[in-house]
């Protein structure tokens, strides 16, 4: 319990210093969101700047005491304002939330769980074939930007082959519904940023994992499960695999966080309307008060998928629990 607390503490801690952080850089900074949204325009006039003022809620005499408070409670009922194009804040992420957690959430798990269970079984069988091919080539795959990965699956497979769709979320014209038809579509328009995505990520969970289970296998308690003539599949994952993937758990539960981000290179190169796309235009458009919305999603997931790792971590070995 001790454990539990002092991590939760840390968690409200972070996530207070993250708060005040996003309050006060848009405030030391020149200008506001109306000036802003209108930087872009010559000649405004006064008055229209005091009414984009006022459907913002900026309020440049207002105690500065009251209007943190306001905004801490404005974050915490979701009340981020409205954007460039007035609309609310929360209406536009929640709009694109499910297009980046099926694509990109999907995506890492899978690099993740491929990535660790082949490197694994490549420590396990060092210098076998697949040790000495799979790792090192996914490896050297992962040093490329994503992006170029991403169009290069699209010259072969969308431009050359013509497989699968280049760009979007679904076909232009096509309805959203739960029908087979529109799954379909969808995941067809999936494969090629999704593919992109777990060829340049798993390699590192590869090399990794691979790296932690040999230094894993000479540990001592392997040598004794191996005394003691248990199964291979037991010694490896019971024993040397159920502790390589400590190190790796965090790492994961940050990319994890990341994940409603989204990836904006990837995102960007397909056209595909999910939050990285969203930030991206968000900065295009000088749009402040969905930029700093954003931020603290992307944030307060990374907050709470770190604190669940370190959870399972010391459920998965109670030693940590005394660091």
């Amino acid at each position: 319990m001790r454990y539990i607390a002092r991590r939760l503490g840390l968690f409200l801690v972070t996530l207070w210093a993250a708060l005040t952080v996003n309050f006060i850089i848009p405030r030391v900074m020149p200008g506001n969101e109306a000036t802003a949204v209108l930087a872009t325009f010559r000649g405004v006039n006064p008055a229209a700047l005091h009414a984009l003022e006022i459907e913002f809620g900026v309020n440049i005499h207002q105690n500065i005491v009251l209007t943190y408070l306001q905004y801490i409670a404005n974050c915490f009922t979701g009340q981020f304002g409205v954007t460039a194009e007035r609309n609310p804040v929360i209406t536009e992420i929640m709009g694109k939330l499910p297009w980046t957690l099926g694509l990109v959430g999907v995506t890492t798990v899978l690099a993740f769980a491929a990535g660790t269970l082949v490197g694994a079984v490549s420590a396990w069988r060092r210098g076998g074939h697949l040790d000495a091919i799979l790792p090192p080539l996914l490896f050297i795959v992962a040093s490329f930007p994503v992006f170029f990965v991403g169009l290069l699956l699209i010259f072969a497979f969308g431009v050359t082959l013509n497989w699968f769709p280049l760009a979007s979320n679904y076909s232009i014209g096509a309805t959203p519904s739960f029908s087979l038809s529109f799954i379909g579509d969808v995941l067809d328009h999936a494969v090629l940023p999704g593919a992109a995505l777990v060829i340049v990520t798993a390699g590192l969970w590869i090399y990794s994992m691979r790296n932690n289970m040999i230094s894993t296998l000479a540990e001592d308690y392997v040598k004794m499960g191996r005394a003691k003539g248990l199964p291979s599949w037991r010694i490896m994952f019971d024993y040397a695999a159920r502790n390589a993937i400590l190190p790796n758990l965090t790492g994961f539960a940050m990319q994890l966080g990341y994940v409603l981000g989204g990836s904006i290179l990837i995102e960007y190169t397909f056209s595909y309307p999910g939050l990285g796309y969203l930030f991206y235009t968000s900065t295009t458009d000088h749009d402040l008060p969905l930029m700093q919305a954003l931020f603290l999603f992307y944030t307060f997931a990374v907050l709470i998928c770190v604190l669940l790792a370190d959870l399972l971590t010391a459920g998965l070995d109670p030693r940590t629990r005394e660091a």
